[in-house]
């Protein structure tokens, strides 16, 4: 599944590219308004920040909601107090579209992470000319050395990099190359089982300075307040805010956990 969703991600943005190339591409970018200070909006203090997602659906749970307005749902986490907005970017699995992450850019003040299967300069630069001021990299599809280089290109943007990782050796291999933002996601991404203590497991890898982000395994404020206390800075949310019935409420109420 997850070598699926890497070669699509791949092959859409190749059929982008043959209509806007890397040159022009480029200028977009240029064009795109001033970049947001993500690792100054994940900063640690007294309360955990939320990444709050845009998801419409998932491999794992089919259709979650069908998000007509990703403006006003981003709107809703802003007012909330979500510290950055994730937006899915992928479209033949999650149903998320570049189109969604220029709009919510424009329409927030706060941050904005590009979320999908990344592993091209070209879809780092496409994230920048949307208004991205984040980008998921995947350490469980990318080697070390193009990891590094994203990292880098991502940089030279002004944008930071979210690492995700699952596994002791992902986190290793993340932390050794220099990530600053370091996320831990409880879903296998190759059997898309759930292991809601992997993130406690993981904390005594970290050094110190790098920012720790919980990913996946949250429902209820309870699971919140867990990561927390295990040392979390930041958890990345979409189901449960979704699927709620009140997304601003909800994610006042992960904020205060």
């Amino acid at each position: 599944m997850l070598t699926g969703l890497f070669e699509g991600a791949r092959e859409d943005a190749a059929r982008r590219e043959q209509t806007l190339p890397l040159h022009d591409l480029e200028k977009r970018a240029r064009a795109a308004r001033p970049v947001r200070d993500g690792l100054r909006a994940l900063a640690p203090r007294d309360t955990i920040h939320v990444i709050a997602e845009i998801k419409r659906k998932s491999p794992s749970k089919g259709e979650l909601a069908p998000i007509s307005d990703p403006v006003s749902l981003a709107l809703d986490y802003e007012a909330g107090g979500a510290s950055v907005i994730s937006v899915l970017t992928e479209g033949r699995a999650f149903d998320g579209s570049l189109a969604d992450l220029a709009a919510v850019s424009e329409a927030v003040q706060i941050p904005v992470l590009r979320k999908d299967f990344l592993e091209t300069e070209y879809q780092i630069i496409e994230a920048r000319a949307h208004g991205a001021d984040l980008v998921l990299l995947i350490m469980a599809g990318l080697s070390d050395e193009r990891a590094l280089r994203l990292i880098g290109v991502a940089q030279d943007w002004g944008m930071q990099a979210l690492v995700e990782a699952h596994t002791p050796g992902e986190v290793d291999r993340a932390i050794g190359i220099g990530a600053d933002i370091v996320g831990v996601n409880a879903r296998d991404l190759v059997t898309f089982e759930l292991d809601p203590t992997l993130f406690g497991a993981m904390v005594p890898r970290f050094p110190e300075g790098v920012l720790r982000v919980a990913e996946s395994a949250v429902s209820v404020s309870q699971d919140v307040k867990r990561y927390r206390e295990q040392g979390a800075h930041a958890v990345l949310v979409g189901e449960a805010l979704v699927t709620g019935a009140n997304p601003r409420q909800r994610v006042e109420e992960f904020v205060a956990a």
